[in-house]
């Protein structure tokens, strides 16, 4: 299984780091929203779960599986799929009933090879995540946006809700409200 080297920056200004990676020669490739249904491979199971997430350009059946919460602490099997809701009435036909609905705003750059998602979810301070091809050059990126080793986390979603006092788990219709 592919290891996915990925590591958050939590609590950041969207504007200002979007700056930073214009400026070094990033270039900004998509804004948009994005939608999830989440799913157990086993109850009680919080290491491993399947997503079934529409990107707004690609549909993907994912297995996520999590060894720990270093850059490197996730393996993912991913396949596209052709229709959300196909793919979601596949899954129910065979027993799988999702646990959560999920939402989130992306905005996506390229920098230096690395690919940052500035991620705005409901309820929590937006975060950049950075995505590469080893755990070292997902560090290097980030230092040269300015943000140390240590400013990094590769805890996953639900991880980062419970530092801001929320069980995600308890939520089973996440989205953004409209005032």
């Amino acid at each position: 299984m592919p290891v996915e080297y990925e590591a958050k920056v939590l609590d950041v200004d969207p504007a200002l780091v979007a700056e930073k990676i214009l400026g070094l020669g990033g270039r900004r490739v998509a804004d948009r929203v994005m939608r999830r249904l989440v799913y157990d491979v086993a109850v009680g199971d919080e290491s491993r779960w399947i997503r079934l997430r529409d990107s707004g350009t690609e549909v993907t059946l994912t297995v996520k599986e999590i060894a720990h919460d270093g850059i490197d602490g996730t393996t993912e099997t991913e396949v596209a799929v052709n229709s959300f809701e196909t793919t979601a009435e596949l899954l129910r036909r065979i027993g799988f009933a999702p646990k959560s609905y999920q939402e989130n705003r992306r905005t996506s750059f390229e920098l230096y090879g690395a690919q940052l998602e500035l991620d705005h979810w409901p309820h929590i301070p937006p975060y950049l995540e950075i995505e590469s091809h080893s755990r070292e050059h997902v560090v290097e990126v980030a230092a040269t946006l300015g943000y140390p080793e240590h400013d990094l986390t590769g805890e996953n979603t639900t991880k980062v809700y419970a530092r801001y006092g929320i069980n995600l788990s308890d939520i089973s219709d996440l989205r953004f409200t409209t005032t």
